[in-house]
C-alpha cells in the first residue's frame, strides 16, 4: 500500500453563482434585423479596437489607461456600451493568459516526460508511476527531432508571457481557420462570412442596479417588449424617444421566467446579449444574472437517506444507489447520450442525461448524489500515454466540466446535494470487490456499474472494499463489528445462524447419517425413560 497515492475526503460541490436563461426573438420585420445589424457592427468594431489597445498594453495596463481607452469609446457610443465593452475585453484578455498559462504547463509536463524517456534505453521497461524508454531506435530518434520542437515553442510561449503579450481572435480561431477548409465544412465563401461577420459582432449589456428594469442599454419590460439604447452614430434610426429602438418581437422567457420577472419589476440587474444564429437564421436574447450562494448542506445530512453513485464515461452515466451503510439496492441504472454533432446536439444530450438522473433520485427520495471530481487536463497529453490515442480520445472525449457545470446547476433546484469525491482507484478496486459478487447468470455486472458502488462508498466515509479484516482476538468482536454494512444497534446483526440438519461436529463424516442407520446400535433406550441412555448388559463382557 506504500505505492498508493493519498486519498483526499469527499466535499460538499458549491453550488451554481450565476443564472442565465435564453428565449428566441420572434416576428422581427426587416427593419428590426438591418437596425440589429447595423449595431452589432458598429460595437463589433469598437471591441476590435479596444481589444488590440488592452493587448498592447500588456502587464502596463492600469487603471488610468482603462479610464482612457473607455473615454474614447464614449465618444462612438456612449458610456454604458464603452463600460460593457471595457469589461467583456478584460475578460477576453484574462481568458487568454489563464489559456497561456495552462498551455505552458501541457509543454513543459512534454518536455519532462520526452526527456526522462530518451534518457532510458531502447526497450526498457517502465514502471506503474513512471514510463519506460522508446519501443525502438526510429522512435527514439523523432521523439528527440520532437523535443527540440516542444522545446522551441515553450521558450516563444515563455517570452510571450514574461511580456504579456496574448494572442486572441474575435470571432473564434477555429471559425478563422475553417477558412481554409471550406469544401471540409461543407459552406460557401459567402456562407463563411456571413458566420465571421456575426460572431463579430457586440450586443451585450451589462446591467445596473436601480435603473428602469435593471438596465439602461439593453430594456426588456416585464410584459416582453425589448428596446435598445442605439450609439450616437446611428441614433436617426431610432422609433422610440430617448433615441431608443423598440423591436416589435416580444420576449417570454419560459425557464425561470418567473424569477426574471420579480428581478425587473424590483429593477434589479439584468445583463443581455443578443446574437443571430446564422445557421438557422435566428435571433436570441440571453438574460443573465448572480445568484447568491445557497447554503452547504452538511454532508452528513445529505447522506441520511443513502446516496446514488455515478460514474462518468465517454457515451453514459453509469448510476447504482446504495443505502445509509452503503449496500447497493435494486439494480444499477445506465443514461446514455451521444456526444458526436454540433455544440448545441452534445449540450441537449448532457441535459436530458442529467434530467433522467434527478428525476429518478427524487423518485427514490435521495438526496445526494456522488460524482467523481474529474479533472483530465493534465492527463491526456500525448507523450503521457504515447500510443494509445484511443485512450486519449476517450478521455478528451468526457465532459466533465459540461457535466461539472450542469448537475450542479439542475441538481440546486431539485434540493439534491452533489458531493465530489477523489477518482482515484473506484474503477480498479470497484471491478475488484464488487463486480463479480453483484454479477448473475441472467445480469452481468459491468466494470462502470461497480465503479458507481464504490464512489458512492467513498462518499459515505465507508472503505470500498466489501468487508474489513476480521478482529484480532480469536476473530470475535472483541474490538468492534466485523463489517462495515450493519452499525453495532441494528437489530439482528448478531442473531443466531440456522439450524442444519446432521451431526454437530466435524469428527463425524458427512455420510454418518446413512451408516448409523445400517449399522448394529450397541445401546438401547430404556423404556422407563424418555431422556436417559443405557447400555445393554449383555455387552458388559470381559
Amino acid at each position: 500500500m506504500g505505492g498508493l497515492r493519498e486519498v483526499a475526503a469527499p466535499f460538499v460541490a458549491l453550488g451554481p453563482s450565476g443564472v442565465a436563461v435564453r428565449d428566441r426573438l420572434k416576428h422581427l420585420t426587416p427593419e428590426d434585423e438591418k437596425v440589429l445589424q447595423l449595431v452589432g457592427a458598429h460595437l463589433g468594431s469598437l471591441a476590435s479596437k479596444d481589444l488590440k489597445a488592452r493587448c498592447a498594453d500588456g502587464l502596463e495596463h492600469s487603471s488610468d489607461t482603462w479610464a482612457a481607452r473607455k473615454r474614447e469609446l464614449t465618444a462612438e457610443s456612449s458610456s454604458r456600451w464603452a463600460g460593457s465593452i471595457t469589461k467583456a475585453t478584460h475578460d477576453q484578455w484574462a481568458l487568454a493568459r489563464r489559456g497561456q498559462a495552462a498551455h505552458v504547463q501541457s509543454l513543459e509536463a512534454g518536455v519532462v516526460v520526452i526527456r526522462h524517456r530518451l534518457s532510458l534505453p531502447v526497450g526498457a521497461k517502465g514502471t506503474k508511476h513512471a514510463p519506460g524508454g522508446y519501443r525502438s531506435a526510429s522512435e527514439w530518434f523523432h521523439k528527440s527531432r520532437r523535443l527540440h520542437v516542444l522545446e522551441d515553442r515553450l521558450n516563444h510561449i515563455r517570452a510571450d508571457r514574461e511580456a504579456g503579450r496574448v494572442h486572441v481572435v474575435r470571432g473564434g480561431k477555429r471559425l478563422l481557420n475553417t477558412r481554409h477548409h471550406l469544401d471540409a465544412a461543407h459552406l460557401t465563401e459567402a456562407q463563411w462570412r456571413t458566420r465571421w461577420e456575426a460572431g463579430r459582432w457586440f450586443l451585450a449589456a451589462d446591467g445596473e442596479s436601480g435603473k428602469r428594469f435593471g438596465n439602461e442599454t439593453i430594456r426588456i419590460t416585464p410584459q416582453g417588449e425589448v428596446s435598445i439604447k442605439l450609439p450616437a452614430p446611428l441614433a436617426a434610426l431610432a422609433n422610440a424617444g430617448h433615441g431608443r429602438y423598440v423591436l416589435a418581437a416580444k420576449v417570454r422567457f419560459p425557464h425561470r421566467g418567473q424569477e426574471w420577472a420579480d428581478r425587473v419589476e424590483a429593477n434589479r440587474t439584468v445583463a443581455y446579449r443578443i446574437h443571430h444564429d446564422t445557421g438557422r437564421g435566428r435571433w436570441y436574447v440571453t438574460a443573465s444574472w448572480q445568484i447568491p450562494p445557497s447554503l452547504s448542506v452538511p454532508i452528513e445530512a445529505a447522506l441520511a437517506h443513502g446516496v446514488i453513485g455515478v460514474d462518468t464515461n465517454a457515451d453514459h452515466l453509469a448510476a447504482w444507489r446504495l443505502d445509509t451503510h452503503g449496500n447497493p439496492i435494486g439494480r444499477p441504472r445506465r443514461f446514455g447520450y451521444d456526444l458526436s454533432g454540433p455544440t448545441s446536439h452534445r449540450d441537449a444530450q448532457v441535459r436530458h442525461a442529467l434530467t433522467q438522473l434527478l428525476n429518478w433520485a427524487k423518485s427514490c427520495h435521495v438526496t445526494a448524489i456522488a460524482v467523481e471530481d474529474l479533472d483530465f487536463q493534465a492527463e491526456k497529453t500525448r507523450e503521457r500515454h504515447g500510443r494509445k490515442r484511443r485512450f486519449r480520445q476517450l478521455i478528451s472525449g468526457m465532459p466533465t466540466g459540461r457535466l461539472r457545470a450542469r448537475l450542479t446547476s439542475m441538481a440546486d433546484q431539485s434540493g439534491i446535494t452533489i458531493i465530489a469525491v477523489d477518482p482515484a482507484y473506484t474503477s480498479k478496486w470497484g471491478a475488484q470487490h464488487w463486480q463479480q459478487p453483484l454479477s448473475t447468470p441472467t445480469r452481468k455486472t459491468s466494470r462502470h456499474d461497480a465503479a458507481s458502488i464504490a464512489i458512492g462508498r467513498r462518499a459515505q466515509g465507508h472503505p470500498i472494499r466489501r468487508r474489513t479484516t476480521p478482529p484480532r482476538a480469536h476473530q470475535s468482536d472483541v474490538h468492534g463489528h466485523r463489517t462495515v454494512q450493519a452499525p453495532p444497534d441494528t437489530p439482528g446483526r448478531e442473531g443466531p445462524r440456522p439450524r442444519v440438519p446432521g451431526p454437530r461436529t466435524r469428527s463425524v463424516p458427512p455420510d454418518a447419517g446413512r451408516t448409523r442407520a445400517t449399522r448394529t446400535s450397541t445401546t438401547v433406550r430404556d423404556a422407563r425413560s424418555d431422556q436417559e441412555w443405557v447400555q445393554h448388559p449383555l455387552l458388559l463382557t470381559e
